[in-house]
């Protein structure tokens, strides 16, 4: 394999890898914003206030975003890798 195609198929991977992750990480920074500015204004500190609320929108985030995740990583292996690996 030569180097250029290895940095490529790497470079794709980990932009895909981006692309999957940043629902999860979106739903759970607004998530954290929102807890985090209900604190602020009813001085209310409990960590599990802010630990739960994120945990269940990243569930739900990624439950929805579950069938693009998948067409993303099969359409990425079946148009990079598995010609790759074939030797085409």
């Amino acid at each position: 394999m030569q180097e250029m195609v290895f940095y490529d198929t790497l470079r794709q991977a980990l932009w895909i890898s981006v692309v999957i992750s940043a629902p999860i990480l979106i739903a759970a920074l607004t998530t954290g914003i929102a807890i985090g500015l209900f604190q602020a204004l009813t001085s209310v500190q409990e960590m599990t206030l802010t630990f739960v609320p994120k945990l269940a929108a990243m569930l739900v985030v990624f439950w929805v975003s579950m069938s693009f995740m998948t067409e993303r990583l099969v359409s990425f292996f079946t148009d990079h890798l598995v010609p790759i690996i074939m030797g085409a």
